[in-house]
């Protein structure tokens, strides 16, 4: 009769399965349940994967991946599924994954995403306090109550920005909420940072002085925009002073807000509207602008990041307007993607050629270079059917 194998190997063992796998050997025997639901091996799962995810990318072997909800209307009620896809060398899509979000978050929009968990928000003022973090791949989610806001006069005027991040120094996820009202005596922006390691909201406010790379005489931040981009270690977000534009960056290890300048004339006198993004791995501003001399996408990227001074337009890429565009994002190699009422379209700003993609209705659009599952809530998040 063989030899029992030591708790120890077959943790190696199972730590190099995916999560479909590890979902099913659950059932095995109590000690494997015991084994797979344990932090010190969900930590271990997320750090392989990792690990893994990053010899792809620098091997350059792997695909990179799309993201995106939409809604199923042939289903009464209809019915809204967060879908992922290879994107292929010849502008094809194939689905890999396709998972229905559950109805408990019908309100709540997608806001981030993380090494498989995703962060879900809402912009209505009574529910914007009410943020849910979900992991689809075992159907697990956790409901975060920040501070509600209880005062009139900011709920009339106030607006909020969630972002998610992954705390690479001591493995732990947090959601930075940016609360900003616009008008009033005294009003400043406010932050609240979420740990998911210790399960607990932190209050800070957010002044001009306090913050990293400070200018003086820019007043006080009255409205902060969306999206919030993880990058460098660090959220970003647009904020905006009575006389100033700049990037708000949240360094997520050792949880300071720095100030980051725009690029000195990226708006043209027709400029439309405008992106900050993540742009083959550098922070970049898009400009789109759309007059009677023609329309263009302005793509700045900040060189050497932090730096000010290095930011270079690279391109002035001439479009074809087919009604109201919506900027959604960056691939790694570079493509950029837009919506309009076409459907969600891409293309190479050293090319003139648009790809129009076999994607319709799409809400919520999202790039990762790798479809990375985790095990992430397992053992602290509630199941939904």
């Amino acid at each position: 009769m063989g030899e029992r194998l030591s708790n120890d190997v077959v943790e190696d063992i199972l730590g190099h399965l995916p999560v479909k796998s590890l979902t099913r050997f659950r059932c095995v025997s109590k000690s494997c349940d015991s084994i797979i639901t344990h932090p010190t091996f969900i930590t271990k799962h997320l750090k392989l994967n990792l690990n893994q995810s990053e010899s792809l990318v620098s091997t350059n072997t792997h695909s990179e991946y799309l993201l995106y909800t939409t809604k199923v209307k042939s289903r009464s009620p209809s019915s809204k599924h967060l879908c992922a896809v290879v994107c292929n060398n010849d502008s094809t899509l194939t689905q890999i994954s396709r998972f229905e979000i559950p109805s408990l978050f019908e309100k709540h929009s997608l806001v981030g995403f993380c090494n498989g968990l995703f962060c879900l928000a809402s912009r209505r003022n009574d529910l914007n306090h009410i943020i849910y973090l979900w992991n689809p791949s075992i159907r697990m989610f956790k409901k975060l109550l920040a501070t509600p806001v209880t005062d009139e006069y900011k709920k009339e005027h106030k607006r909020s920005v969630v972002g998610l991040a992954y705390n690479s120094q001591n493995n732990d996820f947090k959601i930075l909420r940016l609360l900003s009202v616009s008008l009033g005596p005294g009003a400043e922006a406010e932050a609240e940072i979420y740990s998911l390691s210790t399960d607990s909201w932190r209050k800070v406010v957010i002044t001009m002085e306090s913050l990293r790379g400070y200018e003086p005489n820019f007043g006080r931040i009255v409205k902060i925009d969306p999206p919030c981009i993880f990058l460098n270690g660090a959220l970003h977000t647009l904020a905006i002073t009575s006389s100033h534009h700049f990037i708000l960056s949240f360094n997520v290890n050792d949880e300071s807000f720095r100030e980051i300048m725009l690029p000195s004339s990226p708006f043209d006198v027709d400029t439309n509207f405008t992106q900050h993004a993540s742009f083959k791995g550098s922070l970049a501003f898009f400009a789109f602008a759309d007059s009677l001399r023609g329309a263009f996408c302005n793509i700045w990227v900040m060189e050497e990041y932090g730096v000010a001074e290095s930011w270079t337009r690279i391109y002035r890429v001439p479009m074809i307007w087919v009604g109201d565009v919506r900027f959604c994002g960056c691939t790694d190699n570079g493509e950029v993607w837009i919506k309009n009422s076409t459907g969600l379209i891409s293309f190479d700003p050293e090319s003139p050629n648009l790809n129009v993609l076999g994607v319709e209705d799409a809400d919520w659009v999202g790039f990762t270079a790798n479809s990375m599952e985790s095990l992430i809530l397992l053992d602290g998040g509630w199941f939904h059917n």
